[in-house]
């Protein structure tokens, strides 16, 4: 695993009425600070990627649909340095993955329909500056191909 990035398993409460999962907590070991609150989604086959960011971590959980999301290290200081994670997230594994800062990250909604991500990132997104760094999705350096893997 990526240096910094945590996997924490969710639980899914269901009862007659419906469900309740918490998704983050003040007293979690993964809460640094609160910064904002907010849902994107993708289409099905769509890749949102690359980006990382320089102040904020990010604290992410697929609510609804499945997503593939992919981190690549590219910290030179880094342990993991170079390294890839993948992680099939969404309705059929419910976990909220805290991504840190400098870490490059991504998504594909693997799904048939529209999947839902819910992010809580520790610092409000500056509309005039943002602490968004991107690259293109098939064309950079990263060693990662969004295609479909059939094994």
């Amino acid at each position: 695993m990526i240096e910094g990035v945590k996997l924490k398993e969710l639980k899914v409460i269901p009862d007659e009425r419906g469900r309740l999962m918490e998704i983050l907590r003040a007293d979690d070991e993964l809460f640094k600070k609160f910064g904002q609150v907010y849902m994107t989604t993708a289409y099905p086959g769509v890749v949102k990627a690359w980006h990382y960011h320089k102040k904020q971590d990010d604290n992410m959980a697929v609510i609804k649909g499945m997503m593939k999301i992919v981190l690549y290290d590219a910290r030179k200081d880094s342990s993991t340095y170079a390294e890839v994670n993948e992680f099939f997230l969404g309705e059929y594994k419910a976990c909220l993955l805290h991504i840190p800062r400098m870490v490059y990250h991504g998504f594909k909604c693997t799904g048939e329909k529209e999947a839902i991500v819910i992010n809580i990132p520790t610092e409000t997104y500056n509309y005039k500056e943002p602490d968004e760094y991107r690259l293109d999705p098939y064309k950079n350096d990263i060693p990662y191909d969004w295609k479909l893997k059939e094994r």
